[in-house]
């Protein structure tokens, strides 16, 4: 039944997004749907396999569909939440990580010398925010924004080449992009109860104290050196000596911080906690745990925020883990070990959509054709996570790959015949020959303007 089903029941899901595609002078959307079905289908999800591999599709409708036409990948957005609200709802968890993506040239747009994750170190490479959805072991990505390193947003030039549109030339750094998604969401009406995030946004105070104030609820991994206080250190002006010299302007504690990593250090081994907080496919997921309240103050909030710690400690004591969250004061232990173990599931939301939909093999390079990938990426992987919700009680380890696997079993191919490979043969030499004859022509022309 799954598999006789399935190219109804993704016709049955995309029937909402085919308003999104609507573009001067005509819609999109079959288009569109062209390549949702090349992210499923083709061996690899770039616009030129797609063309040979799935059924009516033109390279020149998909690079246009994708590049040029200007349809609303915000309303994208707005439908995505609607199914996610309808297929995860509350209390499901919001999920904010970045991923990055290597590229050879220095032509795309945001593509810089940065940190890819990935690989561990410094690389070319365009990093994007990304959000996803989580509940149950079930995850999509619902919104994605492309960062632009501080080199290209002052390069006026360089952005108009790539097309990114002149509102998002300010600079923005990794962590307000954040801050503005999930501000955004939460506007648009998406439902999750918690934010969780990795230490690359949890080291950021001002974001942790602005979540705070927004009312939203989060889990922040930070870092071993976080800073953390056993006392309200109440942090205040300190008063004058005498009427000479400057007046005081920084507030003061006279509490003594300490790291979480030597706070967890000097526990005892009974204040430990086992629990297991899910079943993963080696067995159970068990780990040790110790939580505390605590105070953390960042040398210049008017006063102290008392969150919880959460310490995760592997059974084999080689690795720990450290959590700020602004749970309320009764959180249980539990609750805060599941809070921090939804971070998982961003990775897995990752991996898959990279691994079924292609999130990584674009070869485009401005800043709409960057967008509009990843919104149609977003479609096929909560696609994804609707089958995996619909079919979990008969089939309960139903996977990404196997449903990949199945779509690309029922959908047509455009190659049946021997004429049919032939004629995509002579269109990919086609294309192939007016390429190279571009770049014979930009050579001729940079030759000409040395002379």
């Amino acid at each position: 039944m799954l598999v006789a089903s399935a190219l109804e029941d993704f016709d049955s899901h995309f029937t909402p997004y085919l308003r999104c595609f609507q573009s001067r002078p005509r819609s999109v959307g079959e288009v569109a749907r062209r390549y949702l079905h090349g992210l499923f289908q083709s061996s690899r999800r770039n616009m030129e396999c797609m063309a040979e591999t799935v059924a009516d599709s033109r390279y020149q409708s998909l690079h246009h569909m994708l590049s040029e036409s200007d349809w609303d990948r915000r309303a994208v957005r707005r439908q995505l939440l609607v199914d996610a609200n309808a297929h995860f709802g509350f209390p499901s968890a919001l999920l904010l990580d970045e991923s990055a993506f290597e590229k050879k040239g220095k032509m795309s747009a945001g593509v810089a010398r940065q940190w890819n994750g990935r690989l561990g170190k410094v690389d070319n490479c365009q990093v994007g925010v990304f959000a996803a959805v989580t509940r149950d072991g079930v995850a999509s990505v619902v919104d994605a924004d492309l960062y632009l390193p501080e080199t290209w947003a002052k390069n006026a030039t360089r952005c108009e080449a790539v097309g990114v549109p002149e509102a998002a030339q300010a600079f923005r750094t990794k962590g307000e992009i954040a801050l503005d998604m999930v501000m955004r969401l939460r506007r648009e009406g998406l439902h999750f109860s918690f934010v969780a995030f990795d230490g690359g946004y949890g080291h950021l105070p001002w974001l942790l104290g602005e979540l705070d104030g927004e009312g939203e609820i989060f889990f922040a991994e930070v870092h071993s050196d976080q800073a953390i206080y056993l006392q309200d250190p109440a942090p205040a002006m300190v008063a004058r000596c005498s009427s000479k010299g400057r007046t005081p302007c920084r507030l003061q504690t006279t509490a003594v911080p300490m790291t979480v990593e030597e706070w967890a250090a000097a526990q005892s081994a009974s204040a430990w906690g086992r629990l297991s907080i899910r079943d993963g496919e080696k067995g159970e997921v068990m780990a040790d745990y110790l939580t505390q309240r605590v105070w953390v103050w960042d040398g210049e909030a008017p006063s102290a925020s008392r969150w919880h710690l959460l310490v995760r400690r592997e059974l084999d004591g080689t690795k720990l883990k450290f959590g700020l969250s602004n749970a309320k004061p009764r959180a249980s232990l539990r609750r805060l070990a599941e809070m921090q173990g939804a971070r998982h599931f961003v990775e897995q939301s990752f991996r898959e959509a990279k691994s079924a939909c292609g999130m990584a093999e674009y070869q485009v390079r401005r800043w709409q054709a960057w967008h509009h990938h990843m919104a149609l990426v977003m479609i096929a992987t909560m696609f994804l996570a609707k089958e995996r919700i619909a079919h979990r009680e008969t089939a309960e380890l139903l996977s990404c790959r196997d449903l990949v696997e199945i779509m690309r079993h029922r959908l047509p191919t455009k190659i049946v015949t021997d004429e049919d490979l032939a004629e995509s043969i002579i269109d990919r030499h086609r294309r192939r020959r007016q390429a190279m004859e571009s770049a014979y022509r930009k050579q001729a022309a940079m030759l000409s303007a040395l002379e």
